[in-house]
């Protein structure tokens, strides 16, 4: 038997796991113990959550500071490995600051359910009598969640397209569902499998998928500020900034980089308050895709004064109701340190988030170049990787700095150093 071929693992308890896994993969007692360590999830939820658990892995959670987002202050939990991100955020809500901070909008909480009918006889003439039967098939998706229609959710209407495809034509019936505080996907999925085999009757074909759709182009957050061009750091910042937009505008490959910025400060946002990163990902990179070309998620321009402003829209699928944000303890912690009350103030803020860390990533390629900053925090992390503490930890990462050599290498060179003269 192969060791990854281990029949029956999924009704082990987790200690159980562990042991199998530790006799499998050798790791040690010590290393078992620090997988175990569930952090701030207790393991009996852990357990619950996904499948197979043998334990939990964390992340640093830091708090960024001085965001004001529609005339209110926020401190925004934000959970991730990589250094920079926290600090930038911070400095770049405090600029925004001096002119009022971000501005934000919503469109409001609404996702898209798919059902992909195949083999349809005539595709034109089944779209017709789909749209005939509208209120037919709004009222089976409502009947699936009397709840979320008692508080003002719930489909509100339906788009039927026919699609062209490898597999020949296809028509797409797309739920238009108002998700209210949730996330939407449990509910959305279970409307649009509710009402398939109403659409396969009014097409005559098959129905494959039926599912939600991660490109949330009726669910979009819009941030903008204006950041004072002294408080940047001058004129030249702010020209640097706008050639730096100019870049990503014209060239997929700094493209991607300039969207990454933005995700840097939005996804750790969503893993601090137990929202889905993957579907947050893969909405904004369709969405920056929409034109047929990938292009920058904000924009960035110098105003009549000189000052910079930047604007980010993007689609912002978060939900304060079911899922990770409701079972995982920290999450609630977070969401509480938060104070958002609704699922829009949430995407609000994240948005904000966005652009203030594509900011702070833009004004430091434009005024001092990326490393600079990041690389003094980076230092810290390959030190720690040496074993070192403390102040140790901190001469070794100063000693890095200084050389202009932050690798391990040279980390463990100074560490076996500076140890022996040490006291013991």
């Amino acid at each position: 038997m192969e060791k990854s071929e281990q029949p029956g693992f999924y009704k082990l308890s987790m200690p159980e796991r562990m042991k199998t896994l530790q006799e499998l993969s050798g790791i040690s007692d010590e290393e078992a113990r620090t997988l175990q360590n569930t952090g701030g999830l207790p393991a009996e939820t852990a357990d619950k959550m996904i499948e197979n658990v043998v334990g939990g892995m964390t992340l640093p959670l830091g708090m960024a500071m001085n965001f004001v987002v529609n005339g209110k202050d926020y401190i925004v939990p934000m959970a991730l490995e990589e250094p920079s991100v926290v600090a930038g955020a911070s400095k770049a809500a405090k600029i925004a600051r001096v002119k009022g901070g971000f501005k934000v909008t919503n469109t409001g909480p609404v996702m898209i359910g798919q059902i992909q009918a195949v083999d349809v006889p005539e595709p034109k003439k089944a779209k017709a009598r789909l749209l005939r039967k509208k209120k037919e098939i709004l009222a089976k998706a409502n009947a699936q969640d009397p709840m979320l229609v008692s508080l003002g959710g719930g489909a509100k209407d339906i788009n039927v397209k026919v699609i062209r495809s490898l597999k020949g034509p296809m028509v797409v019936s797309e739920l238009i569902v108002n998700c209210g505080d949730a996330m939407g996907a449990n509910a959305v999925n279970t409307m649009a499998e509710a009402v398939s085999p109403l659409v396969e009757e009014l097409t005559g074909g098959k129905v494959y998928l039926r599912i939600i759709s991660n490109l949330a182009d009726r669910r979009l957050v819009k941030a903008t500020a204006v950041f004072e061009k002294e408080a940047l750091g001058g004129k030249e910042v702010v020209e640097g900034v706008v050639y730096a937009y100019a870049f990503a505008d014209a060239d997929p490959y700094r493209c991607a980089t300039h969207n990454k910025g933005i995700m840097n400060g939005v996804v750790a946002v969503a893993l601090a308050c137990g929202q889905d990163t993957r579907a947050l990902e893969a909405g904004a990179h369709s969405y920056a895709s929409r034109s047929g070309a990938y292009k920058p998620l904000s924009t960035w321009k110098k105003n009549r004064d000189g000052d910079l402003v930047g604007t980010l829209e993007m689609p912002m699928a978060v939900g304060l109701v079911g899922g990770a944000a409701r079972v995982h303890p920290a999450a609630r912690a977070n969401i509480k340190i938060l104070g958002a009350k609704t699922a829009l103030e949430l995407a609000e803020v994240m948005g904000a988030v966005g652009l203030a860390q594509n900011l702070a990533a833009l004004r430091a390629l434009a005024a001092e170049g990326i490393q600079r900053g990041h690389m003094k925090l980076h230092a810290r992390n390959v030190a720690a990787n040496t074993g070192a503490q403390g102040a140790l930890a901190d001469e070794i990462a100063e000693r890095m700095i200084a050389e202009r050599k932050i690798r391990f290498d040279r980390a463990k060179e100074l560490f076996d150093e500076l140890s022996k003269k040490r006291p013991a």
